[in-house]
């Protein structure tokens, strides 16, 4: 069997379930081999939990051995450039969460005081724009790949949203995509120096991330070259500031956000004509929200992955059913919820994994890959640009 040596960079909440998705790889043995973190007794801790063979204290130490095919990123955004371009030189590919990059405050370059309204967007697309052409140039000189965590490409309903595009012969005169919750696991999340971005980042690359891949899926299957997106406009907000909700004594939102918006929108026009609308929110209570619609010239479309109805589970209280894990982000366990029988089957977790590793050993393209990885920062971006000026911006390519 074709083997493929994991490189695990970082030990929190993405991490676990990379683990568990490598776990499910069919047909090649895919090693989590190593693991290593910011803080060297995470990285024993997670070992240990997880059986895995080596403890780096460095990622340069990881960079080393030989015996590593790929590694994978699972640490804060400032941080997913600056090492999936060592990672690059040093000859590894290179599986990085979402969203790519930002303009945050990389290694030894304190940007803090930057963030807010003493840097134009303009300026933060520009500089975000030169850093993955390094980073492009990186992958192209190494010979390797670059294998971008989106996994809304690999949720079944999005798979069974491409089988029926790709069957008929219709249009996509329009897509609408939401991803929407209470607010981030991540304790970085909350200033832009360390996210590169609020909720329009963070969790809206998810959204924009469907909707493109849609359009170049459906590019390259009726002409062989994908459909890109040309232009933005869009808006932001900072919901959780406004007075009356500041002035609540108790709150179910996460309010914990320094400097990053948490809601944004943004109305994408691709190089078709045909239009996208994305959104993405962290006020939304009852779990996360992931939808994508899909409207054709002969036909519509409607992807569900969260919630799912399946499974409802109605709890007298809090405790009615133990500790048993019912779905993510949801605001109580009492009342009505969707019980999710696999969230990260559904969610396109195990999917994702499987496909970068036979991308890996079978030497092809992952179906999310560098050009994917690049036009949502793009997007988001010249989106932020939009937001701050009030006018329609071009997608730089």
């Amino acid at each position: 069997m074709e083997q493929v040596r994991i490189g695990l960079v970082g030990t929190g909440f993405a991490a676990g379930f990379h683990v568990e998705a490598a776990r499910r790889v069919v047909g090649i043995n895919a090693e989590v081999a190593a693991v290593t973190s910011g803080h060297f007794e995470n990285a024993v801790r997670f070992a240990e939990q997880h059986n895995v063979g080596k403890k780096y204290e460095t990622y340069e130490e990881m960079l080393g051995d030989e015996e590593i095919d790929v590694v994978d990123l699972c640490v804060p955004t400032n941080l997913h450039l600056p090492m999936a371009v060592e990672a690059a030189e040093a000859g590894k590919h290179v599986i990085v969460e979402k969203p790519l990059t930002g303009y945050t405050a990389e290694a030894g370059h304190d940007r803090t005081e930057l963030i807010g309204e003493t840097v134009r967007r303009q300026q933060m697309l520009d500089h975000t724009l030169a850093r993955m052409d390094e980073l492009e140039a990186a992958l192209e000189a190494g010979g390797v790949k670059l294998l971008y965590a989106e996994n809304w490409v690999y949720a079944p309903a999005v798979a069974k949203a491409r089988a029926l595009v790709s069957a008929g012969s219709g249009t996509i005169m329009r897509l609408k995509a939401e991803e929407s919750h209470c607010g981030s696991h991540a304790s970085y999340a909350t200033h832009w120096s360390l996210a590169g971005g609020g909720a329009l980042l963070r969790t809206g690359s998810h959204p924009a991330g469907g909707v493109l891949h849609m359009k170049q899926f459906e590019g390259i299957h009726r002409c062989g070259k994908p459909i890109r997106p040309s232009s933005v406009v869009a808006e932001v907000g900072f919901l959780t500031k406004m007075d009356s909700f500041v002035a609540e004594e108790h709150k179910y939102l996460s309010h914990e956000l320094v400097d990053c918006e948490d809601w944004g929108a943004a109305l994408i026009t691709f190089e078709d004509g045909s239009v996208a609308e994305v959104v993405s929110s962290d006020v939304v209570l009852g779990g996360i929200y992931n939808e994508m619609e899909i409207f054709c010239s002969n036909g519509r479309i409607r992807c569900n992955m969260n919630p799912n109805d399946q499974v409802l589970a109605y709890g007298a209280g809090d405790d009615s059913f133990g500790d048993e894990y019912l779905a993510e982000k949801i605001s109580t366990r009492q009342g009505w919820n969707f019980a999710s029988p696999d969230e990260h089957w559904a969610s396109g977790y195990h999917q994702e994994m499987q496909d970068f590793m036979e991308a890996i050993a079978h030497q092809r393209e992952p179906l999310s890959g560098w050009l994917l990885a690049r036009d949502v920062v793009a997007v988001i971006y010249a989106a932020y640009v939009s937001a701050e000026e009030g006018r329609r911006v071009e997608v730089p390519w």
